[in-house]
């Protein structure tokens, strides 16, 4: 029990003067805050956080996580064109591709797919 207790200050000890040297070491400063902000997030790091959102690019970010689920899944239909009947294979397609058509017919109407707005 001693002994853990003792590796565990050690451990607890070095790990603080490992990140202590890094923090002194670093080259960072306020200048540098521009580079860990996140890239196209919509707002300006240096103002405050609690400014409203815009809501377009939250929009634009659902429109291609449709489209990214879209193409995970028609790579396992085109996989299984020659293992299955031919003309289940064509309505499964037929339906899958009309879903995404409505879809996307309700994101133009919606007014998603325009930038200007």
């Amino acid at each position: 029990m001693i002994l853990l207790l003792n590796m565990t200050i050690i451990i607890t000890f070095i790990s603080n003067i490992i990140m202590i040297l890094s923090m002194i070491l670093s080259k960072k400063s306020l200048k540098d805050r521009e580079k860990c902000s996140p890239f196209e997030c919509g707002f300006d790091p240096k103002s405050s956080a609690r400014n409203p959102f815009s809501l377009h690019f939250f929009l634009i970010t659902v429109i291609f996580l449709i489209f990214d689920v879209e193409i995970a899944l028609i790579f396992p239909l085109i996989y299984t064109f020659k293992m299955v009947n031919f003309f289940i294979w064509m309505k499964t397609s037929f339906f899958f591709i009309i879903m995404l058509l409505i879809g996307l017919y309700h994101e133009w109407n919606q007014n998603m797919l325009n930038w200007t707005n």
